[in-house]
């Protein structure tokens, strides 16, 4: 049973939604944002409140429920408070640095990593060993910062690396000569 699809969802009086068939677009102080639905599930607006229906219990439509839910819900979010993720790096001479809109990473290669960030999405270096990837459609903030995790994810014996700010990486003990 999906709980997340029948909870409702208050839309704050600053955000717009527009319903096209299943396409829903919704406009708020940070910008806006458009998506299809599946065309099965019903999505209701009255009285600032949001329900998402599904006709039936099969699988599919119980998966696509939920997900319908929190998608929208994910998309007011964006466009009244926005996503970021930040990034630490750590290891001895790995750096990033921004030089005009694109990010330039250090991380023990040759050649230094260049990321050109993606419509929609800003990157920001606080300092040389912190990044930070804000922007207004979760989807998007979480897929360049997993690009930017890529070039280096952390390794359990140094625990050198770029990861996510707080994440937990697991050292292991290395080989001992006897």
């Amino acid at each position: 049973m999906s709980r997340v699809g029948f909870k409702t969802l208050e839309i704050p009086n600053d955000v717009e939604l527009k319903f096209d068939g299943n396409t829903v677009t919704v406009k708020g102080p940070k910008g806006e944002l458009t998506r299809t639905f599946h065309e099965d599930i019903n999505i209701k607006v009255e009285d600032n409140v949001l329900t998402v229906e599904r006709p039936s219990d099969n699988k599919e439509h119980r998966a696509l429920h939920g997900t319908t839910r929190s998608l929208i819900g994910n998309m007011v979010e964006g466009v009244t408070k926005g996503f970021e993720k930040a990034l630490e790096i750590q290891g001895v001479g790995y750096r990033a640095q921004m030089q005009g809109k694109k990010l330039v990473v250090n991380a023990g290669y040759s050649h230094p990593v260049e990321i050109e960030p993606i419509e929609g999405i800003d990157i920001e270096t606080p300092s040389n060993t912190k990044v930070v990837v804000k922007g207004i459609d979760k989807e998007k903030v979480g897929a360049v910062a997993a690009n930017i995790r890529a070039i280096r994810p952390p390794e359990p014996y140094k625990g050198k690396g770029i990861r996510y700010e707080g994440e937990y990486v697991r050292h292991k003990e290395g080989k001992t000569a006897k």
